[in-house]
């Protein structure tokens, strides 16, 4: 039941909510496909489940240290208020921007496609090969100036539809997230069970876990392999943090907000690994590496169902992830553009909400109009690529804002305190950081970008800031509608 009102936003939203919020967010498609990249990257079982474990840990320690920053400034847009709190207006300004430019919205558009595109299992007409709209020029239209395919076409329509429900207010995006989330994970569970109880190949297994390491040593080539490779599982379980950016209509948000993070991160880490565990049992390791366009989860299945219903099965369970993952990533999204218009940082017409749904309309509508576009561009799988550096280095920086405040703010409410500080938030700063080292120098193609789109916000910054300035705004304005200072101080002492 909604309760009381925090600047307009109903606090609607309960531990059940909040958890099936986080866990929503994370699953996706990505279990059910990057364990392929990942083997052919580490050429192990062994390495393989330890990418995977080193995943768990890494995203728990984020999720227990944000624990801390959620329950002592439980205000709309999260990890903004966190960074702009800790190291000024700039620093939550290129979170918000990155997260519309490419973080939110492209994954959402990367999504939604991905919905499409499984959707076609059932609806062979829904393919990336159909034209629905195609304008050219040139010897027969060599020159494409518009293409629109069925799948982007039924893309961009869960977008519109998913924003639209959103913009019925928090209960309705809520429900949408609940319903999915349990239905999803009853999708993974069913995976695990089937694979462990029915699943079991006796040849997978013989040359899987009798040679589980496949000679691999403990040296910095390893260490180097599994953290390169780590990036697919990275990006798998990432959109933890969006629960952050609903704080402001949480019930009992200095409680239930670190609980969420805690249960629904462990709960959906344990249910990747088991998978990944599944897929060992039922698939060699060649196997797994040379699944059909990567899809492991649909090869494990086969070898359970057979191929005809496998195909069915998997389609329909990765539908739904995809239908709730994005109904979460577009429900916390525009929570940040609110917050940022709040600030005066972004269009001033996303911090208004909806007068009868107490939605942030404009904010969902924005996020929407550009997550369309990328659709229609099929740039959002180049941008994905960029995501998880740009992605590690806002999580070390907020995780970093924990010693600030505990520094600069020490009397500041902290209900709960980050669990193991300050070694295990240190040590995720220095395991991230050497992640984010490794993709530069590895993966330059894909780090460089990000950190190029980051950068890209800093004169935007001082754009939008001189208009604030010039029209008579000399201060910045916390997202619960206080005036902050400035620098890294802020309002929400």
């Amino acid at each position: 039941m909604a309760t009381a009102r925090d600047n307009g936003l109903i606090k609607a939203l309960g531990l059940v909510d909040a958890t099936t919020l986080v866990m929503g967010s994370m699953i996706g498609s990505g279990v059910f496909i990057v364990a392929a990249d990942i083997s052919r990257q580490v050429q192990s079982p062994g390495l393989l489940m330890l990418t995977w474990f080193a995943t768990a840990a890494l995203t728990l320690v984020a999720a227990l240290s944000y624990g801390e920053l959620a329950a002592a400034m439980p205000h709309a847009g999260g990890q903004y208020v966190y960074l702009r709190e800790a190291f000024g207006p700039l620093w939550g300004f290129l979170f918000g921007w990155t997260m519309f430019l490419v973080i939110q919205t492209g994954t959402i558009a990367a999504v939604a496609v991905a919905f499409a595109k499984y959707t076609g299992v059932f609806i062979p007409w829904i393919s990336a090969d159909n034209n629905l709209i195609r304008i050219g020029f040139g010897s027969n239209g060599a020159v494409t100036l518009l293409r629109v395919t069925t799948q982007q076409a039924l893309a961009i329509a869960l977008i519109v539809f998913l924003t639209w429900s959103n913009t019925r207010g928090i209960r309705t995006g809520a429900a949408v997230q609940n319903v999915f989330t349990f239905a999803k994970v009853a999708a993974l569970l069913g995976l695990v069970g089937f694979g462990f109880l029915l699943g079991r190949n006796p040849a997978a297994v013989s040359a899987n876990f009798t040679n589980f390491w496949r000679g691999a040593s403990w040296s910095v080539d390893t260490v180097r392999l599994v953290g390169v490779a780590m990036v697919g599982a990275l990006f798998s379980s990432d959109a933890w943090n969006n629960v952050t950016f609903t704080a402001g209509e949480m019930r009992n948000p200095r409680r239930n907000l670190p609980l969420s993070l805690a249960l629904g991160v462990a709960i959906v880490s344990a249910l990747y690994i088991a998978s990944n565990f599944v897929y060992l049992n039922v698939l060699t390791l060649h196997d797994i590496q040379t699944a059909d366009q990567d899809r492991v989860a649909t090869a494990a299945a086969a070898m359970m169902f057979g191929r005809g219903v496998a195909a069915q099965l998997m389609a329909a369970a990765i539908m739904i992830s995809t239908f709730g993952c994005d109904n979460g990533i577009v429900l916390s999204g525009a929570r940040v553009y609110y917050a940022m218009a709040k600030d005066k940082l972004f269009f001033r017409r996303a911090g208004e909400l909806d007068p009868v749904h107490h939605a942030p309309r404009f904010s969902l509508v924005a996020q929407c109009v550009w997550a369309v576009l990328l659709t229609l561009s099929g740039s959002y799988s180049n941008l994905l690529d960029y995501v998880i550096f740009a992605v590690l280095l806002f999580y070390m920086l907020t995780i970093a804002g924990l010693f600030v405040l505990r520094r600069t703010r020490p009397d500041m409410e902290r209900p709960y305190k980050a669990f193991g500080y300050p070694v295990l938030p240190a040590a995720y700063i220095l395991v991230a950081g050497f992640i984010d080292v490794l993709l530069l120098i590895y993966k330059p193609g894909y780090a460089w970008p990000g950190l190029i789109i980051v950068l890209l916000g800093v004169p935007v910054y001082f754009v939008w800031n001189k208009k604030r300035t010039e029209a008579g705004d000399h201060r910045t304005t916390g997202s619960n509608g206080d005036a902050a200072a400035g620098g890294g101080g802020g309002s929400l002492g």
